[in-house]
């Protein structure tokens, strides 16, 4: 899957072309995938995007509803490219993973407002904190969402840092899901290509 650093109609696959893409590559997709999935306790998975990801999942989208015509081409172009980080921040899919039903409509009651708490720190300077879901609203009174999507804006100096080496935490500091962990090197460098 080529990247091509903006994703246009037509750099997309034809739905023929991905299918016969998708039986050779799977296994290197997922992998990208899982080197950019960070788990941040033990409910919490945020998934780093980047255009390979998006690219991914606009085909998937394409192929599982056998989107062939323009306009519903541009309606996933639309919703998904914008998850693409555009070279001072990195964007994300947050998710609140609870198998048990109970356990997960009484922790996503208790967890309004998480997606706001989410932050990255690059060692020597202050915490980001997320940016999220910007398209729409994800929580209400009584609940959030298990799905987010947050976008961390980095300044000059953080990008140069993380593209120096710098190590960089992942967070949240809300009341009830207090946690934080150091990305690991192997993500970090695929993170740091996002950067310029």
């Amino acid at each position: 899957m080529k990247t091509t650093g903006k994703i246009t109609r037509g750099s997309l696959m034809t739905l023929e072309a991905y299918s016969q893409y998708r039986k050779e590559n799977k296994p290197a997709i997922m992998a990208h995938r899982q080197l950019r999935s960070v788990r941040l306790g033990e409910h919490i998975n945020v998934q780093f995007e980047s255009e390979t990801s998006i690219r991914y999942q606009i085909q998937e989208m394409l192929r599982l509803e056998k989107i062939f015509e323009e306009e519903g081409i541009e309606q996933e172009i639309e919703a998904y490219a914008p998850l693409v980080p555009d070279g001072s921040n990195w964007k994300a899919t947050m998710l609140l993973e609870y198998p048990d039903v109970n356990e997960r409509k009484r922790e996503l009651a208790r967890l309004i407002g998480v997606e706001d708490r989410l932050f990255v720190e690059v060692e020597g300077h202050a915490r980001v904190y997320a940016i999220a879901d910007e398209d729409m609203a994800r929580e209400n009174d009584e609940k959030t969402s298990a799905v987010h999507f947050v976008r961390f804006e980095l300044d000059p100096a953080m990008c140069a840092a993380v593209k120096a080496g710098a190590g960089v935490k992942l967070g949240c500091d809300h009341t009830h899901y207090p946690a934080h962990t150091t990305i690991p090197a192997e993500s970090l460098a695929s993170l740091a290509s996002d950067l310029r």
